[in-house]
């Protein structure tokens, strides 16, 4: 089933949900997150993307609190004031140690379930958490449906027209890319905001906001070590081969799914024609209107909010 959707929805509170950020050792990584809302409600982790930040979420979260959720969450590896927790764990950022701090950070907080929703890196890490743990979601919401991968799937060369929205990808392959974005990650994290959602129109304050989460120390390896690992040029974590193995597989997503696409999304993204047959639950696509781009939590919060309590009506 397929909606077409308006961007515009229920105002957000004013209050900044950020204010204050709490800290929890999970796996690798010490996790700076926000805790919002009654720790009675159903839970609600929402994970955010590249190169974005937790203020994605910055009004959703007051929306979901109003609703009786418990809302969590963390900044990404590499992101704010999520550190490791040992200068020699492997700053690795293949999907399948991102989905891992996801469940390590459930853990940690001893939530058993909750519903797992995100866009760009965070619609991966969710959609892996649903497609291998599906005892510990509860419903999943996606921007840009389906995203697991695989090495060798990466490899596949595309049509040009494809590969040129990827050029950050190549250039991240290499030594010059890696000091461009060390020297230049404000810049170019706004490049890419312009590029992924043409028709949103940011201010430097909403940006500045945002940026700050760019200046973690691990920022720049835990980037471009995803953008590396995608393309075969940067080893995993030998402890993770068996789960890249089985996303490799692309395993099919059983838990109730809502899919999101903002009409002007200037990332590259699937058609959703293209993974609709991998969700064999109760499952809806959504098209969200009025120019909502790539950051579409931020862009459209009241639809995507609407998504998380629809599935969470479904459950």
């Amino acid at each position: 089933m397929s909606q077409t959707l308006d961007s515009t929805a229920t105002g957000a509170a004013t209050a900044d949900p950020f204010a204050n950020l709490h800290h929890v050792d999970a796996g690798d990584l010490d996790v700076a997150y926000v805790d919002a809302g009654p720790r009675d409600g159903t839970a609600v982790l929402l994970l955010h993307g590249w190169p974005y930040d937790i203020r994605s979420f910055a009004e959703v979260v007051p929306q979901l609190v109003d609703a009786g959720h418990r809302v969590l969450v963390p900044y990404l590896r590499g992101h704010g004031e999520t550190v490791f927790r040992s200068p020699e764990t492997l700053r690795n950022a293949q999907q399948s140690a991102l989905a891992a701090d996801a469940i390590s950070f459930l853990d940690a907080l001893g939530v058993d379930r909750a519903i797992v929703a995100g866009f760009d890196w965070g619609a991966r890490t969710a959609g892996i958490v649903a497609a291998l743990h599906p005892e510990r979601t509860l419903g999943l919401v996606s921007v840009s449906g389906y995203l697991i991968g695989s090495q060798a799937a990466g490899a596949a060369p595309l049509p040009p027209a494809a590969e040129l929205q990827w050029w950050y990808q190549y250039y991240f392959a290499t030594e010059r890319g890696r000091a461009g974005y060390d020297r230049y990650r404000h810049d170019f994290a706004k490049l890419i905001w312009r590029l992924a959602s043409p028709q949103w129109a940011f201010d430097d304050a909403t940006f500045d906001a945002s940026a700050v989460a760019f200046d973690n120390p691990d920022h720049v390896a835990i980037v471009l070590h995803n953008y590396r690992w995608r393309l075969g040029l940067a080893d995993g974590d030998p402890r993770l081969d068996e789960t890249e193995a089985l996303l490799a597989q692309a395993p099919t997503i059983r838990v109730p799914t809502i899919t999101l696409e903002g009409d002007a999304n200037g990332a590259p993204h699937p058609d959703a024609s293209a993974y609709a047959a991998k969700f064999s639950g109760r499952y809806e696509h959504r098209v969200i209107t009025g120019g909502v781009g790539h950051n579409l939590p931020q862009e459209a919060p009241g639809a995507f909010t609407r998504a998380i309590l629809d599935v969470g009506r479904w459950s």
